[in-house]
């Protein structure tokens, strides 16, 4: 068997996501290197053989050294909490002059692209409606990646993200603390997908034939948020919380959280599978939350 090309790759923004994708590629034979921002983060990548690279996105004219270049860039950076830009993914790609061009970028955007559909299922030709800042400023960062790709003849992958859910990444303080959640016929729809199986999803996007296209990511098997907070609450042995009609939600919930519960959509991920020749190893809650409470 033939040796795959040694390849560079650099993630941007190289958390909780970033470093499963980083452990697949490591294990096909790539260097990777990885931007964070806090001293904690870099220590991390430096504990997982990642090359890291220390940088503040906020930071308007910050400059780091990218050596020859990237062939292969995931950006999963999130943007910044206010606003209805992503300033950071323009400073990043400002950054970007004077170096060789990549060959590829996948970018991580969200499912609050599409804004409320009343609980429709949806496709990628769904559209764009954001009713929230955070979709609207996911929506500015997608369409600054697609115009500075196509500028240069780059290819790019977009992948929209609902929510994510794994070891670690469950609502486990929000349960203990008995926040309460809506009444089950008042909770909207609401997508999910484990996060190995967006790493993989990740990689398969960049490594993929086809280019210049967008993908809806999920597990295909939508509930109501309640439902899926209360299955979390069951797997992790903790009491469900109490639910509220949606009044008593608007005085009791964070804006944070009533911004979610403002869209309800079931996302189709028919495309995904088909293109990228995704079998997914988690394709429902069930089988997720099973990997999730395992020692």
């Amino acid at each position: 068997m033939q040796d795959k090309p040694y390849r560079s790759v650099l993630i941007v923004g190289c958390g909780y996501i970033g470093r499963r994708v980083a452990a697949l590629l490591q294990a096909d034979g790539c260097r990777v290197s990885g931007c964070v921002r806090s001293d904690a983060s870099l220590a991390r990548l430096t504990r997982a053989g990642i090359t890291g690279l220390q940088i503040d996105l906020d930071l308007a004219g910050v400059q780091l050294s990218l050596q020859d270049g990237y062939p292969d860039i995931f950006y999963l950076a999130p943007p910044p909490s206010q606003g209805e830009r992503d300033t950071r993914l323009a400073h990043f790609l400002g950054m970007l002059q004077g170096h060789g061009l990549p060959r590829r970028m996948v970018y991580i955007s969200t499912s609050a692209v599409y804004g409320d559909c009343q609980g429709a299922w949806i496709t990628e030709s769904q559209p764009l409606r954001p009713a929230s800042a955070r979709g609207r400023r996911r929506l500015d960062a997608e369409r600054q990646l697609q115009g500075w790709c196509e500028a240069r003849g780059v290819s790019w992958m977009l992948l929209r993200v609902p929510g994510i859910y794994g070891p670690g990444k469950l609502p486990l303080q929000r349960l203990r603390a008995g926040t309460p959640l809506l009444y089950e016929a008042d909770s909207p729809y609401t997508n999910r997908i484990h996060a190995d199986d967006l790493a993989s999803i990740c990689v398969a996007a960049m490594g993929s034939e086809r280019s210049n296209r967008i993908y809806n990511v999920s597990d295909g098997h939508p509930s109501n948020m309640t439902d899926y907070f209360f299955r979390v609450a069951d797997a992790a042995g903790l009491p469900r919380p109490p639910t509220v009609d949606r009044a008593a939600a608007e005085q009791l919930l964070s804006a944070g959280m009533l911004s979610f519960l403002r869209d309800s959509r079931r996302m189709r991920n028919t495309r995904l599978l088909d293109e990228l020749n995704i079998s997914l190893r988690y394709p429902d809650l069930d089988a997720g939350l099973q990997d999730c409470f395992t020692e």
